[in-house]
């Protein structure tokens, strides 16, 4: 008897991104008297119990190191296509997994990074790109010349939103891994989209030795 084929997982930190995205973003503005809350919780989604509870599944399952099945996280990936401000969401989302991601990071290896040159810590930055990557993206990061690129043949949130809108996970996750790891600041290019037919999505980014 053959062993039938494992279904596709991603790692409970990205499903959980965008869940504390979704938190962020519907989190009242300012101070609110208590008696605004209840209101509230029946309109934004992210103030809801069933967030919340979904929140405390995923933090125990990246405690206790589980994976999440892919076809949950791409359900969890369209509900937050259905919103308006889904771009923002994507984009939040990114933000929050890159700098989770970051903080797991050896606190020793992230001081190492900040005070060599830029010579001698860039690759060491790019080995810890490459990690985040494949584990929390699914992705691959590769240098090309003066430029890095990050290729993600099973996106997550691929055709999830409008205009691509999904996309912005993935650009903001490599844009705020180059600022958090090399004080990167430049443009991030979307230079293919499965969407479009290309095979995969891949995002370009200046990469200075």
């Amino acid at each position: 008897m053959t062993d039938r084929p494992q279904p596709p997982t991603v790692d409970a930190l990205l499903p959980l991104a965008f869940l504390e995205a979704v938190r962020l973003v519907d989190a009242p503005d300012g101070d609110m008297e208590a008696e605004l809350v209840p209101e509230l919780r029946n309109k934004r989604l992210g103030l809801s119990e069933t967030v919340y509870a979904q929140v405390r599944r995923y933090n125990e399952a990246v405690r206790r190191g589980q994976r999440i099945a892919y076809d949950e996280a791409v359900a969890l990936a369209r509900l937050v296509g259905r919103r308006a401000d889904a771009e923002v969401v994507f984009r939040s989302a990114g933000r929050h997994l890159a700098n989770e991601a970051y903080d797991r990071i050896a606190p020793l290896s992230r001081t190492v990074m900040r005070v060599l040159p830029g010579m001698l810590a860039r690759p060491m930055a790019l080995r810890h790109m490459r990690r985040i990557a494949e584990r929390y993206l699914g992705g691959e990061i590769r240098r090309v010349g003066s430029s890095v690129m990050l290729g993600v043949v099973g996106s997550v949130t691929l055709d999830t939103g409008p205009r691509q809108s999904g996309c912005a996970f993935y650009e903001a996750t490599l844009r705020e891994l180059l600022r958090l790891l090399v004080d990167g600041a430049g443009a991030v290019d979307h230079v293919r989209c499965a969407s479009r037919g290309e095979g995969v999505c891949e995002w370009r980014a200046e990469w200075r030795a």
